[in-house]
């Protein structure tokens, strides 16, 4: 246990100095912002894997051999789908992210999952798939041989297994069909979009702009956009010149403060800007030890009596003495994790602490549980 505290303590001690070195750097407007029309387009498709070795879909899966059969007929081959039971092809569903800036021909990886009850997609191939949006229109074909990073052996009960075998990912295997360029300059004005609305940033990103390029280039429009005019000396032909620049500017983002916890996994994560109000922390704990030892009682000899056997029942309770820790206003995080660490706690304790401290109105941050 001590060793425990001792690792989680210095946890603490690394995270407090990288975030106190990392404190007020400055980041890239291309990594907080993105160009307003340039999202990705998510696409899907469905389709079949064959050449697996005996792990595709079986008798639950009857779209599949529907879908067999049709294959085969458009090949001439005409086939009952009753008739169509191999178990080297699985049914699939595809799904991949295209690049707002993606011209026919490009490539870019696709992930293949099962839908059928199949036991593994390990050496299989997919074949040709078109993939379309939301509203059906076709961006891009996908085919390819599949890796899973993984493997599901099975002979009758016993089984080995590494990884998860029924998703895997083609690398290369998606090929566009269409140009994604959905940008429009026509108003000379581009317009960017913060990946975290936060008006402070926003104000900060107008401000670099304007430093920049001079002033009433840029002006932030809500928590969100950011709307910038292009310069008179970039002209038709310098657009590319002039984001490529835009994108590399510097700002020091302001972050909201808060305090993420994973109950689940027993993580948390504590922001730079979290602060304190004046509270008093004590933590202790009370462990119960029950142990039941046989006690046996043996009657003397000729005698008429008989062994009997009865448990002997035992218990220990053990209580920690943990000091109160008085917290002073506006308290920073490295002082937090010291004040914590003082009281010897784990991940599990410190998350009650912060629900507490977040009840008890001292906690001046917002707090996450996932």
């Amino acid at each position: 246990m001590n060793l425990r505290i001792k690792s989680f303590a210095s946890f603490l001690l690394i995270a407090v100095v990288l975030m106190s070195n990392f404190a007020g750097a400055e980041v890239r407007l291309k990594d907080i912002a993105r160009l307003e029309g340039s999202g990705t387009t998510s696409v899907v498709g469905y389709g079949l894997v064959i050449g697996l070795n005996g792990t595709g879909d079986r008798y639950r899966s009857p779209y599949t051999e529907q879908s067999l059969a049709n294959l085969l007929d458009r090949f001439g081959i005409t086939i009952n789908p009753s008739d169509a039971r191999p178990r080297n092809v699985a049914a699939v569903m595809v799904t991949a992210e295209i690049h707002p800036y993606v011209r026919p021909g490009t490539r870019f990886d696709v992930l293949v999952s099962s839908i059928g009850d199949a036991t593994s997609l390990a050496g299989g191939t997919l074949l040709p798939t078109p993939l379309s949006d939301l509203e059906g229109a076709v961006w891009a074909n996908g085919q390819g041989a599949i890796s899973v990073g993984g493997f599901n052996i099975e002979a009758g009960r016993v089984a080995m297994r590494k990884n998860y075998t029924l998703v895997g990912r083609v690398p290369n295997g998606g090929v566009a069909t269409r140009s994604a360029d959905s940008l429009a300059f026509e108003t000379g004005a581009l317009r960017f979009n913060l990946n975290q609305p936060d008006f402070t940033t926003a104000q900060r990103v107008a401000e670099a702009f304007n430093a920049e390029f001079g002033p009433e280039t840029a002006r932030a429009l809500d928590a969100t956009r950011i709307e910038v005019t292009l310069p008179a000396d970039y002209g038709e032909d310098r657009r590319v010149e002039f984001i490529a620049r835009a994108e590399t500017l510097t700002l020091d983002v302001d972050v909201p403060a808060r305090v993420v916890i994973n109950e689940r996994t027993g993580t948390v994560v504590v922001g730079e800007n979290v602060r304190l109000r004046p509270a008093a922390i004590t933590h202790g704990s009370i462990s119960i030890a029950v142990k039941s030892a046989p006690v046996i009682s043996q009657p003397g000899p000729f005698s008429s009596g008989r062994t009997v056997v009865a448990p002997l029942d035992q218990i220990t309770v053990n209580e920690s003495q943990t000091p109160m820790v008085a917290v002073p206003e506006g308290t920073t995080i490295g002082e937090v994790a010291a004040a914590l660490n003082s009281l010897g706690v784990t991940p599990v304790d410190m998350i009650a602490i912060f629900q507490a401290l977040k009840e008890a109105g001292s906690l001046q941050a917002e707090l996450i549980i996932l």
